[in-house]
């Protein structure tokens, strides 16, 4: 889906994405920086709010693999599993923020639609 839509539009839908970023540096950053601009710039566009709630369903599913993989750390399993979840919340983020800038919305796949 393509949309015409000035430069601010797509930067504020793409910072959504890319908010999730903050997880790498904060606890539940991941999901606390997509949640606060999508709550503060949604009724901005329709865009910014379907981007943003495609960002925040993300980081909650990927918190909750991420937490399925830690509990099956006990069992060994999980070990093989946080590396590439890691890297596959990395990849799709980096992949959003990119269609988002250029005024597309991309449905990540794999995910939970909380909202």
């Amino acid at each position: 889906m393509s949309h015409e839509l000035d430069k601010d539009t797509r930067m504020w839908a793409m910072i959504c994405h890319l908010a999730g970023l903050a997880g790498y540096l904060i606890p539940f950053g991941n999901v606390v920086g997509p949640l606060i601009i999508w709550q503060v710039k949604r009724e901005e566009s329709p865009f910014i709010d379907e981007n943003g709630r495609e960002a925040l369903n993300f980081q909650l599913t990927y918190l909750l693999y991420f937490l399925v993989c830690i509990l099956l750390v006990f069992v060994i399993i999980g070990v093989f599993f946080i590396f590439p979840l890691v890297i596959a919340n990395f990849v799709f983020m980096i992949v959003s923020a990119v269609k988002a800038n250029n005024g597309e919305t991309y449905r990540i796949p794999f995910i939970i639609r909380f909202f």
